[in-house]
C-alpha cells in the first residue's frame, strides 16, 4: 500500500501539479498586490471613492454590502487570466505549432467503398477483402504508395 502511495506521489506529473500550483499561487498573491495597490486606487479615483474602491460600499437598511471587494477580485482575476493568455498559453502554442512534426499519413488510413458488395475497404486496395472481387485502385490513393524496389 505503502509502495503504491510512494509511486503516485513520484510521478512527473503530480509534481509538475504541486510546482505549478504553487507558482500560480505565488503569481495570483502579485497580481492581487498590484491590482490593491495601483489599479482599486485609480479606480477609486475615477469614481469618486478616496483613494480606495475596495472598500466602497453600499448599506440597505442595517445591512452593509462591499460590493468594492467584489469588483477589486474581478479585476485581480481578470489581469491574471490576461496576463496568463498573453505570457504562457500564446507562445507556448506558437512554439508548440513551430515543432510539431507534421505526421506521414497513412495511404491505408483512405477509406472508400466495395462497387460489388458496399463495405469498406482501403482507397489503394486492387481486390475487395470481403467478397474478393478485383476492384481498380483509386488515383488519390496510388500516388501515396511508395514505389516497389
Amino acid at each position: 500500500m505503502l509502495n503504491g502511495f510512494k509511486d503516485f506521489i513520484l510521478r512527473g506529473n503530480v509534481i509538475s501539479m504541486a510546482i505549478g500550483l504553487a507558482v500560480g499561487s505565488a503569481f495570483t498573491a502579485v497580481v492581487t498586490g498590484f491590482s490593491k495597490a495601483f489599479i482599486t486606487p485609480l479606480i477609486g479615483l475615477a469614481t469618486g471613492s478616496v483613494g480606495d474602491f475596495s472598500e466602497a460600499s453600499f448599506t440597505v437598511g442595517q445591512t452593509v454590502f462591499p460590493y468594492g471587494l467584489a469588483i477589486a477580485a474581478a479585476i485581480a482575476f481578470v489581469i491574471t487570466a490576461a496576463v496568463l493568455y498573453f505570457l504562457i498559453v500564446v507562445p507556448m502554442t506558437k512554439i508548440q505549432e513551430k515543432f510539431a512534426k507534421e505526421e506521414a499519413k497513412d495511404p491505408k488510413s483512405e477509406k472508400r467503398d466495395c462497387p460489388r458488395c458496399f463495405t469498406e475497404i482501403p482507397a489503394i486496395a486492387s481486390r475487395c477483402a470481403h467478397c474478393t472481387s478485383e476492384v481498380e485502385p483509386t488515383v488519390g490513393g496510388l500516388q501515396k504508395v511508395p514505389a516497389a524496389r
